[in-house]
């Protein structure tokens, strides 16, 4: 993750700009001193910088919950503040140059708002969650040029590998997201995906809850699959292979296939050095023979005007309220000027949403964008609503 370890963190006055990136404000954790957050803007995205104060130095880097889409953007945001403020660098691996010739061109990186406002459905769509390598999915993409690709990953650096990928292969059918793969299968139109890939996902043996295969995740696949579409697990672990079958078979009508040691046309270098090992490898495959009611979800995420005093949302900080099917927790509360921002985490227990609230003037919105639109976050927001009214 790109960071700047500085000398001394200097505070400029907000709002500024500097080399096309805007600095809007700062909000400061109210229960952490040493804790700060800077929101940027840089070609149309909003995120914060992270500021931690350490005992003879600061680490500047990016916000893990707000992070863009463009890593590039982050670079820029960071080496602006520092120009800006004056900062002593003292170790740094942000890089000053320009964008990577085949990241500048690409278009395949879209955002979540991408899929929300305007899912692509004139073709079949296949979904890989967790490409890892990418291997696999430019394998597909490039092999069945007529179907939409769509990979997803939350590490930067492979994202970047599979983007330069693209723009070297010329693959106009393959997009690549960086989200969580549960909260975006909840708003994929029903009966539009003929494959869901999960290949090789961290088993989670200590944390079964962020395990990607689960009962409300094997729903949405069956939502979103076409009549004998597939949902294709593959996995080195003879335990997330026990209890992904146990998950399936308790569906009250499944049709399963099972392999092992399946040879299959591409595969990563960790299933190469697997297969070198004489490791086994688990397949589960389930066949989709129903099709689903078209996806229909309705609500907002609007607020009420809100009339609370300061030291009321001051005390929510680690608090915790639940409700049928869900919960909020208020992870951490920032001070900014006249007002209150407070990180939360809300939705469902095993796919939670996590994002920022700001208070300000009786207004209440989120920041820097909007939940996805889905049916446990607007049950989340409504029960929110309540909470912050008392």
């Amino acid at each position: 993750m790109p960071h700047l370890h500085i000398e001394k963190f200097k505070e400029i006055e907000f709002p500024a700009s500097y080399d096309a990136v805007s600095f809007n404000f700062i909000a400061s954790n109210a229960n952490a001193q040493d804790e700060k957050m800077i929101s940027v803007s840089v070609e149309g995205e909003d995120f914060f910088l992270l500021v931690k104060e350490e005992e003879n130095r600061s680490l500047l880097k990016t916000d893990k919950l707000t992070r863009p889409a463009s890593i590039y953007n982050v670079h820029r945001a960071l080496n602006a503040y520092a120009n800006k403020a004056g900062l002593n660098v003292l170790a740094s691996n942000v890089l000053s140059g320009q964008k990577n010739e085949h990241l500048e061109r690409v278009t395949a990186l879209k955002k979540i708002e991408y899929f929300a406002t305007e899912f692509p459905t004139d073709r079949e769509v296949r979904v890989e969650v967790g490409f890892g390598s990418g291997r696999h999915l430019l394998h597909q993409a490039a092999n069945n040029r007529d179907i939409l690709f769509i990979g997803i990953e939350i590490h930067r650096p492979s994202i970047e590998q599979v983007l330069k990928q693209v723009a070297i292969q010329e693959l106009d059918n393959l997009l690549v997201l960086d989200y969580d793969a549960r909260l975006f299968m909840e708003l994929i139109p029903s009966n539009i995906v003929g494959k869901v890939y999960v290949h090789f996902p961290v088993p989670w043996d200590k944390k079964p809850h962020r395990r990607v295969i689960s009962t409300s995740f094997i729903e949405e696949s069956r939502r979103v699959l076409k009549v004998d579409g597939t949902l294709e697990l593959r996995t080195d672990s003879e335990n997330y292979y026990a209890y992904s079958y146990e998950t399936f078979i308790n569906f009250n009508k499944t049709v399963l296939h099972i392999n092992k040691n399946k040879d299959i046309a591409v595969v990563s270098k960790y299933e190469d050095r697997w297969k070198k090992m004489e490791k086994n490898i688990y397949d589960v495959t389930m066949i989709n023979e129903e099709e689903s009611e078209p996806l229909s979800i309705e609500g907002s995420f609007d607020f009420k005007e809100l009339d609370v005093s300061k030291d009321s949302l001051l005390k929510l900080h680690k608090t915790t309220q639940r409700f049928e099917g869900g919960f909020i927790h208020f992870e951490r509360v920032y001070l900014v000027e006249d007002g209150v921002m407070l990180r939360l985490s809300m939705g469902s227990f095993d796919r939670p949403e996590h994002l920022y609230l700001i208070v300000q003037n009786k207004k209440v919105s989120y920041y820097p964008e909007l939940p996805l639109k889905s049916k446990s976050n607007l049950l989340a927001h409504r029960f929110l609503e309540k909470v912050l009214h008392g």
